[in-house]
């Protein structure tokens, strides 16, 4: 493959078209706090190992963006250490065992520079790669994204991470009010509701495509067999 190519997947609910040049990768979210035992997912009574189960799999979707110069963004939920940018309707909301900015095994929840706020060692960002710190659910509410896509003439997103039916969701949603094309990569993404995920799934897709595309890492991969 070259960069210059405009290339096709299988996807639902239509065939994807992109042109590698000016896609972008958006892995949200694969924290330790989300994803492994003791951080904030647990906290609040989850089940980590449904988000530990989708690693393999992103560690793969990675590999093949990184080998095909896509531009590659990480993002952490993540919040200053004074909390300025946490409202207390978030900070307060639900009974958890431990709240954002508490101290946890990992350092304090969801704190930017603590242990747990960090991405996943398997998954870990590669110099050059932009790491993006959002406060919100979304991607592109009060950080640089749209900036820094805009500065790249990037026009396709992808997506993986956690969880489908918030932080992924949204940013989509995000993405798709201000003209990209996305595809949720389905067998990269997770929640800690099952259910929740396969309805995000026919959300985004429903109505020819009324937020973006779903496919698996597979109809990519298959590139690899064609090009």
């Amino acid at each position: 493959m070259t960069s210059a190519q405009m290339l096709t997947i299988d996807a639902q609910p239509s065939p994807f078209t992109f042109e590698a040049a000016k896609t972008a990768l958006i892995v949200i979210d694969m924290q330790r706090d989300f994803i492994e035992p003791g951080g904030f997912g647990e906290s609040l009574g989850n089940d980590v190992s449904l988000l530990a189960e989708i690693v393999p799999t992103v560690a793969d979707l990675l590999a093949f963006a990184r080998l095909h110069d896509w531009l590659v963004i990480h993002t952490r939920e993540s919040h200053a250490a004074d909390l300025s940018d946490c409202p207390p309707a978030k900070r307060l909301r639900g009974a958890p065992n431990a709240r954002i900015g508490d101290t946890g095994p990992m350092g304090r929840i969801l704190i930017r520079d603590e242990p747990g706020n960090a991405i996943v060692d398997t998954l870990a960002p590669l110099a050059g790669e932009l790491v993006i710190d959002k406060p919100g659910k979304g991607a592109f509410y009060a950080t640089r994204l749209g900036e820094e896509l805009a500065m790249r003439g990037i026009t396709h997103l992808f997506f993986a991470g956690v969880t489908t039916e918030v932080c992924v969701q949204t940013s989509m949603r995000e993405a798709n009010d201000r003209g990209y094309d996305s595809l949720l990569v389905e067998d990269a993404t997770a929640s800690y509701i099952p259910a929740f995920k396969q309805a995000t799934l026919d959300m985004v897709r429903s109505q020819g495509g009324i937020v973006g595309w779903t496919a698996p890492l597979s109809a990519l991969l298959q590139l690899e067999e064609t090009h």
